[in-house]
């Protein structure tokens, strides 16, 4: 007989690595089953961030447009009355030189312009049309109160309206704003005149016949 020794057990072989197959053959199938849930909570978060991209995207885009607007109506406006400050100062600039082209004026027609007064008077005026500064008021055009001044009225029996008949001091305009209104004579058609009329109504009013009919022929069955 074979002795025992005694307090010595057999126990069942170890794997090398201390671990049981079954428990970690066990853990393996959860860690592949965790795996598909952790990729798809993955996705659904990055779908988000991206969402959240796209919605700042827009709304920056948005801003930026709104302030490349606002930028181009500010340019508007500055180059708007940065026009108009400059129409102002040219306009109250040549205001004050009518006096001096209205004196000019009578004196070309005097016939007193001459010499260096008249170069000096030419030039003068050749700055101020380069200025933008226009002339307007001729003797027989209709009368316009908006651009015309009337200072003296008649009756004429050869118009048939409100006629500018005398240019006392011409206008003068900017552009299409006028400076000073032309100061004129206007003359209206004479009150109960009646208007003319041709030879041939007038005949058949006197009562003669028109060349060529025999008053006095009877008339023809």
């Amino acid at each position: 007989m074979s002795e025992e020794t005694p307090g010595f057990d057999e126990k069942p072989e170890v794997p090398v690595d201390g671990t049981p197959d079954e428990p970690k053959a066990a853990d393996s199938a959860k860690e592949e089953a965790a795996a598909p849930a952790g990729d798809a909570a993955q996705d659904v978060a990055l779908l988000a961030q991206l969402d959240q991209a796209r919605t700042a995207l827009s709304e920056r885009t948005a801003d930026l447009q709104r302030l490349q607007a606002e930028y181009q109506n500010y340019r508007r406006r500055v180059e708007r009355d940065r026009i108009t400050v400059k129409e102002i100062a040219v306009a109250s600039l040549l205001t004050e030189l009518l006096p001096t082209l209205d004196d000019i004026g009578r004196a070309r027609e005097h016939g007193e312009l001459v010499g260096g007064f008249k170069s000096v008077a030419e030039s003068l005026e050749t700055v101020a049309a380069k200025m933008g500064l226009q002339q307007f008021g001729k003797e027989g055009e209709p009368f316009d109160p908006t651009i015309h001044e009337a200072l003296m009225h008649s009756y004429a029996p050869d118009v048939t309206e409100t006629t500018c008949v005398a240019i006392l001091q011409p206008g003068y305009r900017i552009g299409e704003r006028t400076i000073r209104p032309a100061r004129v004579a206007v003359a209206e058609p004479q009150p109960g005149a009646a208007p003319k009329s041709s030879g041939s109504d007038a005949a058949v009013a006197e009562g003669e016949a028109p060349e060529g009919l025999d008053a006095d022929a009877p008339d023809e069955g």
